[in-house]
C-alpha cells in the first residue's frame, strides 16, 4: 500500500454539496462533487529541478522500472562489467533492505539505497537523496555520464511519478509472459525503451516473441525494443548504445 497515492485504499467519500437556494433544495437531488487533489504537483516541480541538473551536468538519468524478479539488478551488474565505473553510479530503491545496493557495489559501480518503508515507488525527493548521499561518497553529477534510478519493483504506481529522468526504461522478463504490456499497459506505454529480459530463458519457459513484440507495438508503439540477457551478454552493447553512451570506456 502506498502511503501517496493510496492504492489498495478505499475510494473517499463523495463530498455533498446542498444546493444554495433552500426553495429548489427540496426539489434538487443534492450534488457530489469529487475531491481532486494535486497529489503530484509537488513531485513534478522537484522533478523539473532533477531535470535541469541532469541536463546542465550533461547526465543521462534513466528511470528503470519492472515488476520485482525480472532482473533489474542483475542487469545493471552486467552493465557495470562493460562501463567505466568512474563514470556510471545507481540510486537503487526497494522498500526494505539494502541488497541490491550491496550487490552492485560489490560489482564496482557507486550504488545507494533508498529504502521507501510503505512507498510503492520512489518520488522525486527520494531520488535528490540519493544524489545527495552519492555527493557525501565523493560523486558528483558533473563526472558521471550514467545514473540508473532502479526503481521498486511495481508495474503500477511508479509509472506515475517524473523523477527527472532523460530516458525512461522499462523491463519484461520471458519469464513473466508476453501478455504482461497489456495488462499493465500504462507503465509500458510511457516507456522509451522497453527491454526483454532473461532471453537466454525464452526457449526453457516458453515465451511467445512474436506474440510479446506485438503486445509491446500496441501499448507502446513509439518505443524501442531490445532483447538482452544478462547471463549471456545478450543485447548489452546495444543496450549502452540506446543510451547514447558511446563514450563509456568497455572493461
Amino acid at each position: 500500500m502506498c502511503r501517496d497515492c493510496s492504492c489498495g485504499q478505499p475510494a473517499p467519500e463523495p463530498v455533498t454539496v446542498p444546493a444554495a437556494n433552500p426553495v429548489t433544495a427540496s426539489l434538487t437531488a443534492p450534488r457530489q462533487l469529487p475531491l481532486h487533489t494535486a497529489l503530484l504537483q509537488r513531485n513534478d516541480a522537484q522533478a523539473a529541478a532533477l531535470r535541469q541538473r541532469f541536463e546542465a551536468a550533461g547526465v543521462t538519468a534513466v528511470n528503470l522500472l519492472s515488476s520485482p524478479g525480472s532482473g533489474k539488478t542483475a542487469l545493471l551488474e552486467a552493465l557495470a562489467r562493460r562501463l567505466d565505473p568512474s563514470r556510471f553510479a545507481i540510486i537503487v530503491g526497494d522498500l526494505a533492505t539494502d541488497n541490491d545496493a550491496r550487490r552492485l557495489q560489490a560489482a564496482g559501480v557507486p550504488a545507494v539505497q533508498v529504502t521507501t518503508g510503505q512507498a510503492c515507488h520512489l518520488e522525486a525527493p527520494m531520488v535528490a537523496d540519493g544524489l545527495h548521499r552519492l555527493s557525501h561518497q565523493g560523486i558528483s553529477l558533473e563526472q558521471l555520464e550514467l545514473l540508473v534510478i532502479e526503481n521498486v519493483g511495481n508495474l503500477v504506481c511508479p509509472g506515475a511519478y517524473d523523477l527527472g529522468e532523460s530516458l525512461r526504461v522499462v523491463l519484461l522478463s520471458t519469464t513473466e509472459g508476453e501478455d504482461k504490456p497489456l495488462k499493465y499497459a500504462p507503465i509500458f506505454h510511457g516507456a522509451d525503451l522497453v527491454l526483454i529480459t532473461k532471453s537466454d530463458l525464452a526457449e526453457v519457459v516458453g515465451f511467445d516473441r512474436p506474440a510479446a513484440h506485438a503486445a509491446i507495438a500496441r501499448v507502446a508503439p513509439h518505443a524501442r525494443v531490445l532483447e538482452t540477457s544478462a547471463r549471456s551478454g545478450e543485447g548489452l552493447d546495444a543496450l549502452i548504445a540506446a543510451l547514447g553512451l558511446p563514450a563509456l570506456a568497455a572493461r
